[in-house]
């Protein structure tokens, strides 16, 4: 049977992937919201958008298995900082390709905090909570590689769009 101590341990790390996954969409949604020149981004982040919802249901659930419920401070605090992010690239000339590179960044976090979450679910003897973990983890890799794959041709409509003296930045 876990202990206390590693049962403690995995309720802090699913109240972290609830906030994490509560900061993503606060960054998501803005660049969706301000994309004109590349639709293909604006739909896969629309699609990110709709599974970190059910990643966010899917981590509500484990947390009830457990008792607990997500940090309402954490959920807050973290979506403040994603909305400035977001706010920070828009002054930029490049906006699209700095969204591009912190998204990308973004993803490779989420990737380690699930990989993580993995371990500690496994130490901790919570077997029922690695189905949840692996899902939202192929999800968070699935994106990355998306991000991964089409670097190139946003890079390129961005250079693409500069040339023709047309607005390039989202």
């Amino acid at each position: 049977m876990p202990d206390a101590q590693h049962e403690a341990l995995i309720i802090t790390g699913l109240k972290n992937a609830h906030a994490m996954e509560n900061q993503a969409l606060s960054i998501m949604r803005p660049q969706v919201a301000r994309i004109e020149h590349y639709p293909e981004v604006a739909r896969r982040l629309e699609q990110h958008i709709s599974e970190t919802e059910g990643q966010i249901a899917r981590l509500d659930e484990l947390l009830n298995q457990f008792g607990a419920d997500s940090s309402t401070l954490k959920d807050v605090a973290l979506s403040l900082s994603g909305g400035m992010a977001a706010m920070g690239h828009t002054m930029a000339g490049d906006e699209i390709l700095k969204n591009s590179f912190a998204n990308f960044a973004f993803e490779h976090f989420e990737i380690a905090a699930y990989k993580s979450l993995l371990i500690l679910s496994e130490l901790g003897g919570h077997g029922s909570a690695t189905s949840v973990l692996l899902e939202n983890l192929k999800e968070e890799e699935a994106m990355a590689q998306w991000l991964d794959e089409n670097l190139a041709a946003v890079t390129t409509r961005f250079a693409s769009l500069k040339e023709e003296g047309r607005t390039a930045k989202v």
